[in-house]
């Protein structure tokens, strides 16, 4: 049957109208992505916690000499949280400045931690003991200016490769600012002295040189410096030379009851501990047989009452730390931000090489030096860099973070 003019008119107007699809919108899941990496701060935390019970375990029995007969046995305990809480703030207030304002501020914070290392020097400002001056006095903490030259040599190190990338390639404008640099700083560390800091400093700027693509001829000249200046340093002193000998043969009568005295009762105390140690409190090596066990030398008593399980636990979470730096400064060269990847993995490197020294002198794989280790050992200035440090990691991290989600840093 055939429909009329109009109907047909009409079917093929309404076919031709668009069909109206109902559309519905899915708005995108909000990121999961944490504003700061979550592990790595857990790991701090509870390193700075097992760090406190350890301190107080190790100085337990100091009111026990004549020397501390008027200490508490809260004493290094209660010193060591007040450290620790003013690290955490100093770290925090850290936090808060992006790496451009610490890149702008690198070359004259390092002057400053300079002229730290020679007010130390002076006889009314810094303080001595056991013949070494490294402190001055500020009523709260002792502070230890070449504790802030290691965070301080990491800024100004980076700063330097990322401000004169031209000097990769000349020998002379790359070797001469950082050999002098390191030069002036081994004169002021060899007059306290200090060979442990001067260790640690040469090694950071190197490895930063190192990162930031130095020739190897730059590379090599300035590690024949470095080498020459440690051969200095024992050349010119003898009880030095002796801690030397010490460390090959610390069982040696001579040795044993002298340079060697501390060696071999951390090596005592460590072997005492076997594979799962003797039990939290149940060291008998800090009952005045090791001395100062709460600073260089904590690990021996770590080693006593944890065994060789709970040494083993440090030395990975310390691998850990300084491998998740790393990855922090990838993360952050693949930004292009140079100055903050170099920063990041100097970081790990300060802390990782500082903790593999202290380790190594525990275990009498090292000579003995005046290291304490990251975090854990009892000392304000150690404490407090390393959370600035740690702060400044973190925050290196938190820039990376906004940059993948597509902010600014």
């Amino acid at each position: 049957m055939k429909l009329p003019a109009w109907l047909r008119r009409r079917q093929e107007r309404d076919s031709a109208m668009p069909v109206a699809v109902r559309v519905s919108y899915v708005a995108p899941s909000a990121s999961r992505m944490l504003d700061y990496d979550q592990n790595l701060l857990w790991v701090i935390v509870l390193l700075l916690a097992f760090g406190l019970v350890m301190v107080y375990s190790a100085t337990i029995a100091i009111p026990e000499a004549p020397r501390y007969a008027r200490w508490s046995q809260f004493h290094f305990f209660w010193r060591d949280l007040v450290a620790i809480g003013l690290g955490l703030v100093v770290g925090w207030v850290t936090f808060q400045f992006p790496m451009s304002f610490w890149q702008r501020w690198a070359p004259y914070l390092f002057v400053l931690s300079l002229c730290g290392l020679a007010l130390v020097l002076l006889p009314f400002v810094g303080k001595g003991v056991n013949g070494s001056r490294r402190w001055i006095p500020l009523g709260v903490l002792d502070f230890q200016p070449s504790e802030l030259v290691k965070l301080t040599i990491v800024l100004y190190a980076a700063d330097f490769m990322v401000r004169k990338q031209q000097v990769k390639e000349s020998f002379a404008k790359a070797f001469a600012p950082m050999a002098a640099a390191l030069a002036f700083i081994g004169l002021l560390l060899l007059a306290e002295p200090d060979m442990g800091a001067f260790l640690v400093i040469a090694s950071v700027a190197m490895v930063i040189l190192y990162l930031g693509g130095a020739n190897g001829r730059m590379f090599a000249a300035l590690s024949i410096v470095v080498i020459a200046a440690f051969v200095l340093m024992i050349v010119l002193s003898p009880w030095r030379r002796d801690r030397i000998f010490a460390y090959l043969n610390p069982w040696s009568e001579g040795n044993s009851q002298g340079a060697g005295y501390q060696l071999a009762h951390a090596l005592i105390a460590v072997g005492r501990g076997h594979w799962f140690g003797v039990g939290l409190g149940g060291s008998v090596e800090k009952l005045h047989y090791l001395p100062e066990p709460q600073t260089d030398f904590l690990l021996a008593i770590i080693g006593e009452e944890l065994g060789f399980a709970g040494v083993l636990a440090l030395i990975i979470v310390f691998a850990w730390l300084t491998k998740r730096a790393f990855d922090i400064g990838r993360q952050a060269l693949a930004a292009d931000r140079m100055f903050s990847a170099l920063v990041a993995q100097a970081i790990g490197v300060l802390l990782g090489g500082q903790a593999f020294i202290n380790i190594g002198v525990n275990l009498g794989l090292l000579p003995t030096k005046g290291l304490t280790l990251p975090l854990l050992s009892y000392g304000g200035s150690a404490t407090l860099v390393s959370l600035t440090a740690l702060a400044l990691l973190l925050r290196v991290d938190y820039e990376n973070r906004v940059l993948m989600r597509g902010g600014h840093a």
